[in-house]
């Protein structure tokens, strides 16, 4: 008797640990929600993060997107699913600082309705000049705007982008009077730089890169607040400006409710995912840099960029409707 009491006793003992595996997060696929429509870059760290999530988690992490009111549809999609703590958004910054600026319907507060779980990658804009210009360095580029005021213009991927709003603080900071011409997106942006329709851009490293080895255009600096390990050569704006930074950001973001262990292990993950060698090639490649990090310090930079796109918003006098 004695004997099959401890052997019973030894096997739900040793089912313990099973046990707990079993009721661990996550217990079915995972879903990342991006905002925008296929291709865009947050599109591209999800997918590149969801796959090293998969394969870690034993779970599959999927990418769904969800475009439409810069972020106001993936969040009515995020609260209208259950609140099991197995969706989640990946968003670059501006759904949260420059969309409440321009859309009242986008009514989520970070903290009460969003939670941070990690900020998962940053990707810089580097200032580009046509060569009509004749500017060849960020000295050059503040030196002939001060002295010809109102006679250069500026493309950007549309009014309220983190491309108009970067350049717009970069006017305020230096006081410079640059012309804005928007454009639907950077697919239109980029050839009228090209074609010398503006004379400065903001645009991401990736879509420049050949045309600055052709001497097609000219990289001038990067909105970051340290130089790019990709092009060291380029000076950081923040080397003119102190604190200077609008590089964009990506970021991972959970709905109230969903559990702390969920959260963690999300972010633990994720900062394991972007230190891995082929998602640092496939990072780099398209001009991104992995971070990872706690919610802690995913709160602090989403708090440092509100603050930031909330001033260059009002010089740029955004209005929400």
């Amino acid at each position: 008797m004695k004997r099959r009491t401890l052997a019973a006793l030894s096997l739900a003992l040793a089912a313990l640990p099973l046990a707990g595996l079993a009721q661990s997060w996550p217990t079915k696929p995972v879903k990342l929600i991006v905002p925008y429509a296929a291709g865009g870059l947050p599109d591209s760290v999800a997918r590149i993060v969801a796959q090293k999530l998969t394969e870690r988690m034993g779970q599959s992490v999927v990418v769904d997107n969800k475009a439409g009111g810069n972020g106001v549809v993936a969040y009515q999609n995020l609260l209208s699913g259950p609140n099991d703590s197995h969706a989640f958004i990946v968003s670059d910054g501006s759904m949260l600082s420059i969309t409440p600026l321009l859309n009242k319907s986008a009514s989520y507060t970070v903290g009460r309705d969003l939670l941070p779980v990690s900020l998962i990658a940053r990707s810089p804009l580097f200032l580009v000049a046509h060569p009509k210009t004749g500017v060849k360095s960020l000295k050059d580029f503040v030196d002939k705007a001060k002295a010809g005021p109102g006679n250069y213009t500026y493309g950007s991927s549309g009014i309220g982008s983190t491309h108009h709003l970067t350049m717009e603080a970069l006017k305020a900071d230096l006081k410079l009077d640059i012309r804005h011409v928007p454009f639907r997106g950077s697919g239109q942006s980029v050839p009228a730089l090209l074609g010398g329709q503006v004379d400065f851009l903001f645009a991401a490293l990736p879509s420049m890169v050949g045309f600055v080895k052709s001497g097609q255009v000219v990289l001038v600096g990067s909105n970051d607040s340290k130089r790019s390990p990709q092009v060291p050569e380029v000076p950081a704006i923040a080397e003119l400006i102190p604190g200077f930074d609008f590089s964009v950001t990506i970021g991972a973001l959970a709905r109230a409710g969903t559990s702390p262990e969920a959260i963690k292990r999300l972010a633990d993950d994720i900062a394991w995912a972007v230190q891995q060698p082929d998602v640092i090639e496939k990072f780099t490649a398209a001009g991104i840099m992995g971070v990872g990090g706690n919610p802690d310090s995913y709160r602090r930079e989403i708090d440092r960029e509100n603050q930031a796109m909330a001033k260059a918003g009002k010089e740029a006098d955004l209005k929400a409707e």
